[in-house]
Formats: structure tokens, C-alpha cells, sequence
């Protein structure tokens, strides 16, 4: 007989700085959840005008970006550049190393530029591979509407009530959807058993229902479930004033120890070190390092100044 997956934790998303002037609200990756296989961060980040991440180096892991509102501009030391809108994603694989710069567009409104960054580890036997780009438009998405019109879900990757994703666009397993939910709507979401799995509520209330327990799940709240079950449950009540939001991001748990310091994503202590050796004599795979300079000219921080402050804020978390 098919279950709900219940709750393990739910709390709030705190907002911070980060980068050169942004601001996050950190869920996964914080003291309060930190290395949840294969999921290691998960930021909703706000980036205005003069703000963004400039230069800064990756390794060991893959970034998935989601965006919401606005524009950010990519580029990297091997010439790869690019631009995401609202609702495109930008799947991007580190690999043995990437030094690349995110920054976001001036909206003639003067609107800030919102989105998702998820960053998921790889696989120990492909912390060396490639780096590599996946984008996702927002007109590739497949959509499915269920409860008579009253869910809406974005299929972004993985499969939801007969409906599956264009493509898979990530080395380590995971699903992803973007579900909003009419007041009065109703969605049961299968996931793959066993697998870690999040729900971040990015607009209204949500609430999720376990057996005879239902719990509502505020704005900016991420909830957590535990990994026995089959599905996850969630709902809006026919009298809220408005929908809710959530992204569902469920992944497949990684048997391995997770080393981390910054954007280097590793194994065991040794591998750390050799990452940091390997970015500041730009070698095994950032040869193109050295030299390279994008985005810094618009911020107030040189790229070398830049990079440790990058640094030093992912190790907050």
C-alpha cells in the first residue's frame, strides 16, 4: 500500500550576503542541514544592480540554476558564455575544474534578478570529468495540470503523473518540479524510493499531509522528508487567500564522505588541498585560470580578492 512521505525537519531559510553584494536565503548547507545526499546547497538568491558573482573557481560538483525573474549572464575561462531568463535553467558540471562568473542583467524596471542555485556532488568515480553546460529553456519544460486545473507542475526533470522531463541534465540521479497549487488543489507527487527529497515553498503556504498529520509550510520554509514512503502529499486550503509555490527536488543518496572547502567538493582532506594547489599554480584542469578576467571590472573587488571573498562565504554555511 503506497505511503506519504512524512516530515523530517522544516525551518526557515535565514537571508544573508554572499558574493559581491547579493543576498541568499541558505537552506541546505547551513549547520541546521548541511550535506543532505546528494543535495550539499541550496540558495534563493536576490541579485540587484552593481551585485553578482564574479570570478570564481569550482570543483567536484554540479550547480543547477533556476531562474525566476530577470537575466543572469554566464561565462567561463574556456569561452563558454550564455544567458538565462525567467524560468530557464542552467545545468553546469565542474568537473576537475571550472572558473566562470555569474552576473546578473540591469531590468529596465530596476527590478532585482531572483532565482534557485542547487549544488549537487558527483559521483567519486566523475569528480574529474569535463566540465560541461546543459541549458533548459523555459519553452522546453514540459507542464501537466492535474486536480481539474487546480495544480499546475513543471517537469522540469524526472516524471510526474504520465508526463516526463525533455531530458535528463544532470550526472547524479534527481527529479525537479516547479508546482503551484489554487487554493482547493489537491497533488499526490510519486518519488523514487529511498531517494532524499526537499520541498522549498517560494510563494503563499503549503501544506503537507502525512497519514492524519498536515503541517503548513511557510514562505522561504524548506522542508525535508524522510526517506521512506512513496509519494509526497500536498495541498492548499479552499479558503487561503492566495496559491502556494514550492519547488520539489528530490536525489539519489551518494555512499561517499563529502569534503568541502568553498567551491572545492571532494572526498578526503587530501583531495581538498590538492584542489586548492591545483587552482593557485593553475594546473590540472585550471590551466585557463591564470590570467583570466571577465566580470570583476564591475564590482569593487579586484578577481583575486573577489575569489577568496567567494571563498570565505561558502564557508559560512
Amino acid at each position: 500500500m503506497a505511503t506519504a512521505r512524512a516530515i523530517r525537519m522544516a525551518f526557515q531559510a535565514i537571508e544573508q550576503a554572499e558574493g559581491a553584494g547579493a543576498r541568499v536565503r541558505r537552506s541546505i548547507g547551513t549547520p541546521k542541514l548541511r550535506n543532505f545526499s546528494p543535495f550539499l546547497m541550496l540558495d534563493h538568491f536576490t541579485i540587484g544592480k552593481g551585485a553578482g558573482f564574479p570570478d570564481h573557481p569550482h570543483r567536484g560538483q554540479e550547480t543547477i540554476t533556476y531562474l525566476l525573474s530577470g537575466g543572469v549572464d554566464h561565462e567561463d575561462f574556456a569561452g563558454n558564455r550564455g544567458t538565462i531568463g525567467p524560468g530557464d535553467l542552467q545545468f553546469m558540471t565542474a568537473g576537475r575544474g571550472i572558473m566562470h562568473a555569474e552576473m546578473p542583467h540591469e531590468n529596465p524596471d530596476g527590478s532585482p534578478n531572483v532565482g534557485m542555485q542547487l549544488w549537487v556532488d558527483l559521483p567519486k568515480k566523475l569528480k574529474y570529468v569535463e566540465p560541461r553546460y546543459r541549458d533548459l529553456r523555459a519553452t522546453e519544460i514540459p507542464t501537466v495540470e492535474v486536480d481539474d486545473g487546480r495544480v499546475t507542475i513543471k517537469v522540469i526533470s524526472g516524471q510526474s503523473h504520465g508526463v516526463d522531463s525533455v531530458r535528463d541534465l544532470a550526472y547524479t540521479p534527481l527529479w525537479f518540479f516547479d508546482i503551484t497549487i489554487r487554493p482547493g488543489g489537491h497533488v499526490k507527487q510519486i518519488l523514487p524510493i529511498g531517494w532524499n527529497a526537499f520541498a522549498y515553498t517560494l510563494e503563499g503556504t503549503t501544506y503537507i499531509s502525512s497519514g492524519d498529520v498536515t503541517k503548513p509550510i511557510n514562505q522561504f520554509h524548506n522542508v525535508v522528508f524522510q526517506q521512506q514512503g512513496d509519494y509526497v502529499e500536498a495541498s492548499v486550503p479552499e479558503n487561503a487567500d492566495k496559491a502556494s509555490r514550492f519547488i520539489l527536488v528530490a536525489g539519489q543518496p551518494l555512499d561517499q564522505n563529502v569534503v568541502q572547502y568553498g567551491p572545492f567538493v571532494c572526498t578526503s582532506q587530501e583531495e581538498v588541498y590538492q584542489a586548492m594547489v591545483d587552482f593557485q599554480t593553475a594546473s590540472n584542469g585550471f590551466e585557463k585560470a591564470r590570467g583570466w578576467e571577465r566580470f570583476y571590472e564591475a564590482c569593487a573587488y579586484t578577481p583575486v580578492a573577489q575569489t577568496l571573498l567567494y571563498i570565505e562565504s561558502c564557508l559560512l554555511c
